[in-house]
């Protein structure tokens, strides 16, 4: 740190003295004072007469006289020449100053700037220390009830009824001393939210869950988790995310969960992997998802955050990840694996088995299958790609290099 702040703070001075020294420097092409001029004009002057004496063009008496004339005109232009230098020099101060703060801010602000913006004391830190410091953000991250203790209490709707509040209120009431009504707790979760108290919604859907038991639903968990995101002021919390990786695991495409550990990701340091779950999620489509708005209103961000050039594809398509990406995918935790990948597959899947494809979207279904290791299932996609396209000798290149790195061809 000490080579940077010595590196830094001799560029700052450099930079300082270069525009100081462009202040100072006298500009060309600058007007002349009329002084010099007439006391050039008046010295020539001299010079002719003693030429025309010689030739003898005038007398000696003419000569002396025009001489002395001469002589008291450059006398009056050297003192008015005098006057101008010295009004000139006085002037230089004010140019003086002005470098100075420059000089002050151009150092001063540099330093400020960076002790705001900067990380004074850290290094460069390489991908393995991003990484290893977003997933200690992401251990370390408040809880659930730390993010609702530091947002203002929640209010009622301007426009809410007094009479649909009482009927909210008798039915708390009526829940309290019913405590495994399975339907009066989804009703006070749904009536709860209405009113934006999602505190006591996310406590009703809870309760949901637990009446359920195994027969519990995947969109059990994502109501719950969004009631606590919502409730956190869009902050996913590790409760938020431990009912979204429930609802994962009994429905791993759904779009819902995903969205929220897209976000989750992008909230503890990991844009690559937030982006990365979103595009996929917009590839997948449908265009009216209720995922599909608010990925919309910030994929572009977690492009350029994720160091990405980002063209937003065709909403539903069905087209995935490049080979590369899906390549990528095996440094992933499972988890992340499974929420890129996965989401590709599924679409890309049904598009080709109904509506066909360029060998491209063929290529790359049969490396995301090899990844995932289902060879048996990569296998057949091939051989049917291969009928498909048994006359193009390009597409059946594409084709083999894609067996092969799944591992279903020699």
């Amino acid at each position: 740190m000490t080579v940077f702040w010595i590196l830094a703070g001799g560029l700052a001075l450099v930079i300082a003295v270069l525009l100081a020294l462009g202040l100072r420097a006298p500009r060309s092409g600058a007007a002349v004072p009329p002084a010099a001029y007439d006391l050039r004009v008046y010295r020539d002057q001299l010079k002719e007469i003693d030429k025309d004496l010689a030739r003898g063009v005038i007398s000696p008496e003419d000569a002396d006289r025009v001489r002395a004339e001469v002589s008291r005109r450059i006398l009056a232009a050297d003192a008015a020449l005098q006057a101008d230098t010295v009004a000139a020099d006085a002037s230089k101060g004010a140019p003086g100053v002005v470098a100075g703060l420059i000089a002050l801010v151009l150092v001063a602000g540099s330093i400020a700037m960076y002790l705001q913006l900067g990380a004074p004391g850290y290094g460069d830190l390489s991908l393995a220390d991003r990484i290893a410091f977003a997933e200690e953000a992401r251990t370390q991250r408040p809880s659930q009830a730390e993010a609702e203790a530091s947002l203002p209490a929640p209010q009622l709707p301007q426009d809410a009824s007094p009479d649909y509040v009482a009927l909210v209120k008798q039915l708390r009431e009526t829940v309290a001393q019913r405590p495994d009504d399975l339907q009066g707790h989804i009703l006070l979760a749904q009536n709860e939210a209405n009113l934006g108290n999602y505190r006591a919604a996310a406590e009703a859907q809870q309760e949901v869950i637990r009446i359920k038991g195994d027969a519990v639903t995947a969109a059990d968990h994502t109501d719950f988790a969004d009631m606590l995101v919502v409730a956190a002021g869009g902050y996913v919390s590790p409760e938020a995310e431990a009912a979204l990786q429930r609802a994962l695991a009994l429905e791993p495409q759904n779009g819902t969960a995903r969205y929220y550990m897209g976000l989750m990701m992008a909230q503890t340091g990991r844009p690559d992997t937030a982006f990365r779950t979103w595009d996929a999620l917009l590839r997948a489509g449908p265009e009216d998802a209720p995922w599909i708005p608010p990925i919309l209103a910030q994929i572009e961000d977690m492009a350029v955050r994720a160091g990405v050039n980002y063209q937003l594809p065709e909403i539903g398509s069905g087209r995935g990840p490049s080979a590369a990406d899906v390549e990528a995918a095996e440094n992933l935790s499972p988890v992340e694996r499974m929420q890129m990948i996965e989401g590709m597959v599924t679409g890309l899947s049904e598009r080709l088995a109904t509506e066909g494809g360029p060998a491209q979207d063929w290529a790359q279904l049969i490396t995301a299958l090899g990844v995932l290791g289902q060879q048996g299932q990569a296998r057949a996609v091939y051989d049917n790609a291969v009928e498909v396209f048994a006359d193009d000798t390009r597409a059946l290149d594409l084709l083999l290099r894609a067996g092969q790195r799944a591992q279903v061809v020699e």
